[in-house]
């Protein structure tokens, strides 16, 4: 049997969904590198009796190890080291060498901030005392910013981290280091994880392969598969021990044979990442109408984008558009600001006004009262233009709201830009 694992997030305002929890899917990702099988994350108020409910309920899931998340600061509402301490039958005591520390990454703190000299450093320090009470026999883990984490060796054993995501994921490196940790997955099973993307493939199509797959691949029934449709591309995520990599293999065949034109990815590498790389040495400019400049935020979202991203133009108004992108506005009104024409003039424009040697343009209807009998909402224009050869232009009605249209949109035109900087200009 493999080592199984579960995650508590603790949180009020992860509960209400004012923060969005990233420590979860960030520690699933860690547990499933390490081999460990992750059977439940929960969520739940900074409430002692809900965060002990759900220790207890994995506990009697007879999960190896427990991750906590958050509650670990100086005020009255992080109390998850007192519970767990409570759940392991533990007494809490100040470690002294502990308590020294993060005073003095207080003291250090208060007077790097601004009035920070007019702060009560004794009361301060009074406060954040609590921070140094750990549970007997517990590993420490030290301090990344004020709050310290703990490793309460045991069955299950319990890892107590922090909630700020920085905190918690550097703090992890030291957590995975400890013999208290090692030991609680030392039975774990190695596992592998490989991801297929696809874009312009409808799920029910992809079900319908898994389910001939199902039949014709031996060993089908080892894989642990998961779909997701996102941002209109289609991730599938295949999880399998070492011993069932043909059976993978042959699985991958079946998906070539049946879609090569949809199959973007076979190594879980993000379209982003692709254009990052297809852009180097290149400039690319954008023009967009109904996506409000989403699509240049994409492309500016990698680290080192400022290499290739020249720039990009929002144009809703005809007048913007002849005004910024040098449209015609004869063209505008023969064809309409939704139309092949005026996005391959946007294109062009964007080329000239930022002297890229490639551009895309989008211009649509995606809200509601903008669309018409032969152009309803959700018929986007997209134009992809290089300096060197022709346009490549089409148009595609989207369903959803204004939001889905948008981002539909946004990944409509990346991959048309992907196919025109690898000689494809088909877009499936």
């Amino acid at each position: 049997m493999s080592v199984r694992a579960g995650i508590v997030v603790t949180g009020t305002e992860v509960l209400t969904g004012r923060v969005r929890d990233r420590n979860g899917p960030w520690l699933a990702d860690r547990l499933l590198e390490l081999g460990v099988d992750l059977r439940h994350i929960t969520l739940c108020g900074d409430r002692p009796s809900d965060i002990e409910a759900q220790l207890r309920f994995l506990a009697d899931q007879r999960v190896d190890l427990i991750i906590t998340t958050g509650g670990l600061g100086p005020t009255a509402d992080d109390m998850t080291v007192e519970v767990v301490a409570r759940f392991c039958g533990l007494e809490l005591v100040v470690d002294d060498a502990l308590e020294v520390r993060i005073s003095e990454i207080i003291t250090g703190l208060m007077k790097r901030m601004p009035g920070g000299h007019s702060v009560d450093l004794d009361a301060l320090r009074a406060a954040n005392r609590k921070q140094a009470l750990v549970p007997v026999g517990a590993v420490i883990l030290d301090p990344v910013g004020t709050a310290p984490g703990v490793v309460i060796p045991g069955t299950p054993t319990v890892v107590v981290l922090p909630g700020p995501p920085r905190e918690l994921q550097s703090m992890w490196k030291t957590a995975v280091e400890t013999d208290a940790l090692k030991a609680a997955i030392a039975g774990r099973t190695e596992f592998r994880q490989q991801t297929v993307r696809m874009f312009g493939l409808p799920e029910s199509a992809l079900a319908d392969t898994l389910r001939g797959a199902e039949a014709a691949v031996e060993g089908y029934g080892q894989l642990e598969i998961t779909t997701c449709l996102r941002r209109g591309e289609l991730e599938i995520v295949t999880r399998f021990e070492p011993r069932d990599a043909q059976a993978y293999a042959d699985l991958l065949a079946v998906l070539r044979d049946r879609h090569a034109d949809a199959i973007f990815s076979e190594d879980g590498a993000r379209i982003d990442d692709q254009l990052a790389g297809l852009l180097d040495g290149r400039t690319v400019a954008t023009a967009e109408s109904c996506t409000a400049g989403l699509l240049a935020a994409r492309l500016t979202e990698r680290p080192g984008s400022s290499k290739y991203v020249a720039g990009g133009v929002v144009a809703y108004s005809n007048t913007a558009k002849s005004a910024l992108l040098g449209v015609d506005a004869g063209l505008i009104e023969r064809y309409g600001a939704v139309s092949e024409p005026v996005a391959e003039a946007m294109a062009l424009g964007a080329l000239n006004r930022f002297g890229a040697d490639t551009s895309v343009a989008i211009t649509g209807i995606a809200g509601p009262g903008g669309g018409t009998t032969t152009k309803p909402v959700g018929t986007v224009c997209f134009s992809v233009a290089l300096a060197s050869g022709p346009a490549q232009t089409r148009t595609v009605v989207l369903p959803g709201p204004r939001a889905d249209v948008r981002e539909r949109s946004t990944t409509v035109a990346m991959h048309m830009l992907r196919r025109t900087l690898i000689g494809d200009p088909g877009v499936p």
